[in-house]
């Protein structure tokens, strides 16, 4: 009877670290003031690529940022990021509407996953592009900033 008493004391600790790894694991509740504090970053994201503000956007999207294009054979990189960023800037390109009808997120301690649909209405040369689609967005806590070292766009239009 000592020994199983012992097994069970033993297993206590393997026990709680399962646990612990398991509730990480599980999706965590975000409040109201979090989610809107990603929504205001995810949009200084956009925004910061749209009239490319190299500064914000370097320090929004971290050098071992990986993002797949729709429609693009390449992943990019936060350098490739920044220069798309400067050539929609130097060909004229201007923000015509950009909206995210709908927005879902699922956070795992630091790091929140944000499913969304987009319209992106832009500008380039006096030519109008409407493209509807969705995006899937990674936002990782760093010393106490929301960083987006990640996203995956697909498009509709």
């Amino acid at each position: 009877m000592k020994k199983r008493n012992l097994r069970s004391v033993s297993r206590l600790p393997v026990i709680a670290i399962v646990l612990a790894f398991t509730l990480n694991a599980v999706g965590q509740t975000i409040s109201p003031d979090e989610r809107a504090e990603l929504l205001r970053v995810r949009e200084s994201v956009w925004m910061a690529w749209l009239v490319n503000d190299q500064a914000k956007l370097a320090q929004l999207v971290p050098p071992d940022t990986i993002v797949i294009s729709a429609g693009e054979k390449k992943f990019k990189d936060q350098a490739a990021v920044l220069k798309e960023a400067a050539d929609f800037h130097a060909q004229g390109g201007k923000l015509i509407r950009l909206e995210f009808p709908h927005t879902e997120m699922q956070r795992f301690g630091d790091v929140v996953m944000m499913y969304s649909e987009y319209t992106l209405e832009l500008e380039v040369g006096g030519k109008r592009s409407l493209t509807n689609g969705r995006v899937t967005e990674i936002f990782v806590k760093r010393n106490g900033q929301w960083v987006n070292p990640g996203w995956h766009t697909d498009s509709e239009s």
